[in-house]
């Protein structure tokens, strides 16, 4: 392990030196000329029921409502064969309701007290160098990657600290690789050492209390078949916890009006350096199969764990699997799962803006460490508008509804109401 292990702390730098080889990179508009910036207003409701509560924590009842704000701002390049670039991010959440008897939603932070903060914000600033079709960027980072998913799914965005390098130098083959350092949480101000979380419902917070100053990753993506196909080989390692390795695939391909497409992943993960967590043992694999025929996208999943463990994944994030729900998981030791989804796009009916999505997950043979299998069930409905004409043009409003079922853990009914809206500032 040792010697995999010092083959990707030396492949990262090598990369990156790499990218600033004598080039001229493609024509780019000046640091000032290609300047964008956008505030989004996202207003989040958000409320869980629990019943049959199974843990340590008796609430039964998450709910609060918060405003957010985002400022993206993006510069361009310096001119020459090397570019230089500002990026900023700027978030902001206020309270508008809650209560210690109903915090712990996720939207905002929570006192010692169980009093959720009035307010809360960071600002996260990130350089970036373009040479040739080769980008570094260094500070603030929202990477999204089969290792790593960035899960922006309540008030605001979570961020993170370190280095990244996109590279593009081959036609259809995209490099990344990176080191991150910390982050912050979607609930948080301030930023944190980084920490692993182990879908176990034994012991979920075996490894959570365990963290890291590094997490580094290097994939590569080669997209062939005049971009009908996708192959994948990902590698991340949250320094002395665990190693994942990920090897993906995707085949689409158009039949008139129809699009078919099948997606195959496989994620195999152990301990690593010291395993200052123990021994991890878990691997996953999930297949999603889809036929989109105009406005309507018909999905079928199944996705299995073997192994030990449930899947590792660094915290507060969502689990980069097929069959990841933003209530259950499905990723428990030994689980099961299959999915039915459907997406729909009313524009085909005369109603531009609107879509609405359905899916259901049902998954089994759960290793609970109780004496008994693990059932679970989730049911989702999605309806999202956006306003195309009027005073409101450009608002977006989405409604989510969810009712997740277990014979292991607590029965969740859970209701989202988000109301955003973006305004362009340069």
């Amino acid at each position: 392990m040792k010697k995999s292990r010092s083959r990707i702390s030396r492949l990262i730098p090598s990369i990156a030196a790499a990218a600033f080889l004598p080039s001229v990179h493609a024509a780019e508009p000046g640091f000032l000329e290609g300047s964008s910036a956008t505030l989004q207003l996202r207003n989040y409701y958000f409320s869980r029921d629990f019943s049959d509560i199974v843990g340590a924590s008796k609430k039964s009842k998450a709910e609060e409502w918060a405003q957010g704000f985002i400022f993206n701002y993006r510069s361009g390049y310096t001119t020459g064969p090397v570019g230089l670039g500002l990026d900023a991010l700027a978030v902001l959440g206020v309270r508008l309701d809650s209560s210690p008897e109903r915090s712990g939603t996720g939207l905002l932070p929570v006192h010692d007290d169980g009093k959720a903060a009035g307010e809360f914000g960071r600002i996260m600033p990130a350089l970036k160098v373009l040479a040739s079709n080769s980008e570094v960027r260094i500070g603030g980072l929202q990477p999204e990657l089969p290792v790593l998913m960035y899960s922006d799914i309540r008030l605001l965005p979570p961020t993170y600290q370190g280095a990244s390098l996109v590279s593009n130098e081959i036609p259809g083959l995209t490099l990344q690789a990176g080191r991150l350092r910390s982050f912050s949480r979607r609930d948080s101000g301030d930023s944190q050492p980084l920490y692993a979380t182990l879908t176990e419902s034994a012991n979920p917070s075996r490894i959570a209390g365990i963290t890291s100053h590094r997490f580094d990753y290097v994939g590569l993506d080669y997209s062939f078949n005049h971009d009908h196909s996708l192959a994948r080989v990902w590698q991340g390692e949250l320094k002395d916890i665990y190693r994942q390795r990920f090897y993906g695939f995707k085949e689409t391909h158009p039949l008139g009006d129809w699009v078919l497409s099948a997606t195959v992943g496989y994620y195999d993960t152990e301990e690593s350096g010291r395993a200052r967590a123990g021994n991890i043992d878990n691997r996953a694999l999930y297949t999603l199969l889809s036929a989109r025929y105009k406005a309507d996208t018909l999905t079928l999943g199944y996705q299995s764990m073997s192994g030990a463990d449930g899947f590792v994944e660094i915290g507060d994030t969502l689990a980069p699997l097929g069959n990841t729900l933003p209530t259950y998981d499905f990723s428990q030791p030994g689980e099961r799962s299959w999915q039915v989804r459907d997406d729909l796009d009313f524009a085909f009916l005369g109603l531009p803006g609107l879509s609405a999505t359905l899916r259901y997950v049902e998954g089994g043979d759960v290793r609970t460490g109780r004496g008994f299998e693990g059932e679970d069930s989730e049911r989702d409905i999605d309806l999202s508008y956006t306003m195309h004409d009027g005073p409101l043009k450009d608002v977006s409003l989405r409604l989510r509804h969810a009712m997740a079922r277990a014979n292991y853990r607590s029965d969740i009914d859970e209701n989202r109401v988000i109301v955003s809206y973006t305004m362009k500032l340069i």
